[in-house]
């Protein structure tokens, strides 16, 4: 009986600011990403501490919700509370849009496009390296009936991706869907081929005295890039249409004018400039591989576990899968192939090594997910929070990475991982010498990081024995253990003036759902540490700090509101998570002017977020303070 998600589905939305702070929601293969309006809404603490949920990663402009294995049914139970997923927009709303920077926002428009059908893309490919093994055993469209079904069911999805694409492009770019498929279809119109040629040969393929040309593969089959700027310039035509056009006609008229407008476009301006956008990006990884294989495969298996975890890894899916139009195969993701492999041997080496029982329940289904490519679990269950399993698993991933690039190894088709991917390096040309060596690559990376894994201390995760290992891995700079006591006394990390939380200009501090403290509207750009500490977080953008002092108090210096807007322009950082300080040694600074012409409130919440801890939370009844003033004190019973 399937298990029942519906309570935690209703809980995360509550906990993202409820329904009508969703812009919409999608899901991969272990998370739940949604976009939303006001992320400051979001309880990130609360979910991450939240049973049934692994963790939340901010990244590519989406709030994440990594869930595991099951995240389908936990998506099937968000929509149910009336979130929209990523299929269900409003194509007539335009203002609900992605927020972050233009790197993040491209990141999420990529994600948007791809992610709903990787897996029948996944699956096709699959099916392509079964077709192609058969051929290896002397099957073929001449005297085999099953090779002709299985051909056209994994080259089929390739062929029309164009259509696939014009779907997702749509949701995307909110548009009408029947319309950006009637574009498409006329993009890879049976005849079209046929009938250009012949233009061409009657010298005739003008339209204007505009060229009428297809791409060098002679259709727009297979094709990326055309479809998704086709799609996106008849989005805006669409728009545009719609509000000039009388509603009693306009069911008609719009898709008309958007459809007539559109693949003339598309055919005479948007195609060929799509065309030179895709050469260009894949002369350029050809450029880059040629210059040095090893250090390119080196360098993508090293940060590629990295690069999923932020979301960055869909600047690369959609290249490899142009690569494989144009070319028929592709090499751009080979060295990111078989970190999650890595991933398994690690965790084989801590299931047998630990002394945590904990440990040990959550490697089990971490290693299963890993063996069929999903790494998350394992990531932020187990080897992120151990730090230096994680820092293994990517160094020898980047070893895996650098030997395979010197084999020169070919992808026939994308979407493929764990240990489905092997079939997808078969062809009837090179046989199924690449599959075993990618078979071989996949035993080595696993043997690796089990033995080197054994010969490093495994830390503890849950305060249970672990046979007298340390957890730390530099204990000249570790913070003593917990005490007991009766008071924590911290210090004033700024100057200037005092500020009730209740009066900060957000919804989360405000009404202490961060937990209890002040605030200091600074009349100079200088964080110090208020007390001796040990830094648990420093905000990629530098505008956050989180420390936990040598008596357990977990204080957050939140620079501004919406400071995280302006992507580290202003901040600096001078010291690193995992850094012990002293009291008045320097954090961060800022600029206050930067800040204040940039439009956003400067004033910096300073909150003990493990309140709940103490008993109470009293600040200072003074106007105004100097670093290094008394500032508050938590009291425990």
């Amino acid at each position: 009986m399937a298990k029942d998600y519906s309570e935690l589905a209703r809980d995360i939305v509550a906990h993202i600011g409820g329904k009508d702070n969703v812009i919409d929601v999608r899901h991969c293969i272990t998370r739940l990403r949604f976009a939303l309006k006001d992320v400051s809404k979001a309880d990130t603490d609360y979910l991450k501490a939240r049973e049934g949920v692994v963790t939340v990663v901010e990244a590519g402009g989406q709030y994440q919700v990594v869930i595991g294995n099951h995240v389908p049914d936990v998506y099937a139970a968000v929509l149910k509370e009336g979130v929209k997923g990523v299929g269900e927009l409003d194509i007539d709303e335009g203002d609900n849009q992605a927020q972050g920077n233009v790197f993040e926002r491209f990141i999420d428009l990529v994600s948007g496009i791809f992610q709903p059908f990787l897996g029948p893309l996944a699956a096709a490919g699959i099916i392509k390296g079964i077709v192609a093994i058969m051929g290896v055993n002397g099957l073929s469209a001449e005297n085999s009936a099953l090779y002709v079904i299985l051909n056209a069911a994994g080259d089929g999805f390739f062929q029309f991706l164009p259509v696939l694409i014009a779907i997702t492009s749509a949701r995307k770019f909110k548009m009408s869907e029947f319309s950006a498929l009637a574009i498409a279809a006329a993009l890879i119109y049976p005849t079209l081929p046929t009938a250009v040629a012949a233009l061409r040969e009657a010298n005739l393929a003008h339209v204007f005295g505009i060229p009428f040309e297809l791409p060098t593969a002679g259709s727009y089959l297979q094709t990326v890039m055309p479809a998704i700027l086709a799609i996106w310039v008849g989005s805006h035509v669409e728009r545009f249409m719609k509000k000039i056009t009388p509603d009693v006609v306009k069911l008609f008229v719009v898709p008309f004018m958007t459809i007539m407008v559109t693949v003339p476009l598309t055919f005479l301006v948007v195609g060929p400039v799509a065309n030179l956008v895709s050469d260009l990006l894949s002369n350029f990884f050809t450029l880059v591989m040629d210059f040095s294989p090893l250090l390119y495969g080196l360098i993508l298996g090293l940060f590629w576990q990295v690069m999923v975890m932020f979301g960055l890894h869909w600047a690369l899916v959609p290249l490899a899968i142009l690569q494989v139009s144009q070319l028929g195969w592709s090499d751009i993701l080979l060295a990111a192939m078989l970190p999650n492999f890595t991933q398994t041997g690690i965790l084989l080496a801590i299931y047998f090594k630990t002394k945590e029982q904990k440990v040990k329940t959550l490697a089990v289904p971490a290693f299963i997910s890993s063996i069929f490519g999903v790494t998350e679990p394992a990531i932020y269950g187990i080897t992120l929070p151990m730090k230096t399993p994680f820092y293994i698993s990517c160094a020898i991933s980047g070893l895996i990475g650098a030997g395979l690039s010197f084999f020169s190894i070919h992808m026939y088709s994308v979407g493929a991982i764990g240990i489905f991917q092997y079939p997808i390096y078969a062809s009837s040309e090179t046989g199924l010498t690449p599959m075993w060596i990618m078979i071989g690559f996949t035993l080595l990376a696993v043997a690796i990081s089990f033995a080197v894994q054994l010969f490093f201390p495994i830390p503890t995760l849950y305060g249970e024995s672990s046979g007298g290992q340390s957890t730390s891995t530099s204990p000249e700079v570790a913070v003593p253990e917990l005490k007991e006591i009766q008071q924590e006394i911290i210090s004033s990390p700024l100057s200037g003036k005092l500020v009730s939380l209740q009066d900060v200009p957000d919804q989360v501090f405000a009404p202490g759902a961060m937990g209890k403290g002040v605030a200091i509207d600074p009349t100079e750009g200088l964080v110090v540490a208020p007390v001796k500490a040990r830094v648990s977080l420093v905000f990629p953008t530098h505008h956050a700090i989180g420390l936990v002092t040598e008596n357990g108090a977990e204080l957050l210096i939140h620079i501004g509101m919406d400071t995280v807007s302006l992507d580290g322009k202003g901040f600096e950082a001078f010291v690193a998570v995992g850094d012990v300080v002293e009291a008045g040694q320097k954090l961060l600074a800022f600029d206050r002017q930067f800040i204040q012409e940039a439009g956003l409130p400067i004033i910096t919440p300073i909150i003990v977020t493990n309140s709940d801890q103490f008993e109470d939370v009293l600040v200072s009844q003074e106007s105004s303070v100097v670093a290094g003033d008394y500032l508050l004190t938590a009291l425990k019973s």
